[in-house]
């Protein structure tokens, strides 16, 4: 074919295309039940615009945020406070209180001399599955407030996990609240912290060993305490325990115990797998590897989950749970399974009603812990011919802030951490990909950003906690809620005394 000839065919071609894109309807035309739409020029031209999030850029200015470089007095309070009043990835107080934590930095602080563990629950949907988010939040700190150890797990695992490696054998039948249409359902509601139970009726035995995964944690690898949560035991129940350190040593429970009970062996070095060996009747709720004083971090996924099935549990197995486990924060990860069904402002509010009666409910099970919302990443899908952010995820993201500061929980952006509207796309096509492929869930590396950015802003808000304690705390409320940033007032405290913890390193 001649060359000319070609040249007509192309231009032909663009003069058709561009004779339709003038053409046709903005809202598409019905066939058969389905909608066909052609991008106008508005359309295309603005995806490329919508898209450009710089993910390097972003993550740099995250990284950033949360550097207190050595400097003054008021260099270091006029860091914590447009930190804390105005930085995008700080974690968000009821009613702007900068205390609002306190009381729990004080117990973290004081578990290694009292020989304490406290607990943090972290609930979550899918984003926080095998692991993920979660073992970094933990291993960080750890790093700080001492504490070793994966924490809390069920004792018939569905899902593997980057930290440890366990199967179950025996008459053991597992119950979920929630999954799909395989799930079996138990006819009670006593399920325990993990959403689950596995009922024993008989003898079962439960191996354990720690992960060769390369993304597991250090601080995972290391248990030198086992317990057992159990609840309404048969009189003669039995555990026993063998692993690397010790030889089998049993726990036996002479009489019949209704409500939950906690089963812990102290071992003399750390050890790296074990078996627990049972008998007798029980609802086994779940087993803890845990380590020396200090915190804990209990990763509880729920994949399909929007956060509202928790006061569908027993509030006194609830209860009596996070009692025995000092738990003393509970941290709660969704959104993203309503944002994918969410379609206008009044679906926004009944999702909010739901989850307000979650936060409530918490309130009551666990009345000594801090409840923080983490809100929805960012999750594309195909809008008018491109992948874009889901439309009414920006507002929903903007109303849970809202809905968790007024019922008293702290809230953690995660949407606009990760660079607002738009942003998952640029997550999926960063080199190494941050998010995969169906623009919901973060990759490995992506996941270990998000976990070290909210961890560095619990941080930034410990810090600031060890500075107030140095300083006149007059001085530092009237300086918080003045409307000028730039001057501090007067402490009678040495500048020296305002040295926080540089970057890379950790005070013990």
């Amino acid at each position: 074919m001649k060359a000319s000839r070609i040249l007509l065919f192309i231009l032909s071609v663009i003069l058709i295309l561009g004779l339709t894109w003038a053409v046709f309807p903005q809202g598409g035309i019905e066939v058969g039940g389905t909608t066909l739409r052609f991008a106008s020029y508005e359309e295309a031209s603005s995806s490329i615009n919508e898209e450009a999030v710089d993910v390097d850029k972003v993550l740099s200015e995250v990284e950033q945020s949360f550097r207190l470089l050595s400097g003054s007095q008021q260099d270091t309070l006029r860091f914590f406070k447009n930190f804390l009043k105005s930085n995008p990835n700080r974690i968000w107080l009821p009613n702007d209180d900068y205390t609002y934590l306190d009381t729990l930095f004080h117990l973290f602080e004081c578990a290694q001399e009292e020989n304490k563990t406290y607990r943090i629950m972290h609930y979550g949907d899918s984003q926080i599955e095998m692991d993920r988010i979660s073992s970094i939040i933990r291993e960080h700190l750890q790093g700080i407030f001492g504490g070793n150890g994966n924490g809390l797990v069920p004792a018939i695992q569905s899902v593997s996990t980057y930290s440890l490696v366990q199967s179950a054998t025996g008459d053991l039948t597992r119950y979920t609240l929630i999954g799909d249409s395989t799930t079996v359902r138990a006819e009670h509601n006593r399920y325990g912290l993990m959403t689950q139970l596995s009922q024993l009726s008989g003898e079962a035995s439960i191996s354990f060993r720690v992960s060769k995964n390369s993304n597991c944690q250090e601080r995972a690898k290391k248990f030198s305490k086992v317990s057992l949560l159990i609840g309404n035991s048969s009189p003669g129940f039995r555990a026993s325990l063998r692993c690397d350190t010790i030889r089998t040593e049993s726990k036996v429970l002479k009489n019949a115990v209704q409500g939950v009970s906690l089963l812990t062996w102290d071992l003399p070095a750390y050890a790296s797998k074990g078996t627990i060996t049972l008998s007798g009747s029980a609802e086994i709720y779940g087993f803890l590897m845990d380590g020396e004083s200090g915190i804990a971090l209990d990763n509880a996924p729920l994949r399909g989950s929007s956060g509202t099935i928790f006061t569908r549990m027993s509030k006194s197995v609830m209860k009596q749970s996070f009692d025995l486990l000092d738990t003393r924060m509970i941290i709660l990860q969704f959104g993203g399974n309503s944002a994918v069904s969410i379609r206008n402002e009044k679906q926004i509010s009944a999702y909010l009603r739901k989850l307000e009666k979650q936060i409530d409910y918490f309130h009551e099970v666990a009345p000594d812990a801090q409840v923080l919302f983490i809100g929805p990443s960012d999750m594309g899908r195909s809008v008018e011919g491109r992948v874009a952010t889901i439309p009414m995820l920006p507002a929903l993201n903007d109303s849970l802030k809202v809905m968790a500061l007024s019922k008293g929980a702290a809230y953690w952006d995660l949407f606009n951490m990760m660079g607002g509207e738009n942003s998952m796309v640029r997550w999926v096509k960063h080199i190494p990909a941050l998010a995969s492929s169906d623009y919901i869930h973060f990759t490995t590396k992506g996941a270990e950003h998000v976990g070290m950015a909210f961890a560095r802003a619990f941080e930034v808000c410990y810090n600031f906690y060890r500075l107030r304690k140095e300083l006149d705390p007059e001085m530092v409320s009237a300086y918080m809620s003045s409307q000028d940033s730039t001057e501090v007032p007067y402490a009678d405290t040495k500048e020296s005394d305002m040295d926080m913890v540089s970057e890379g390193e950790r005070e013990k």
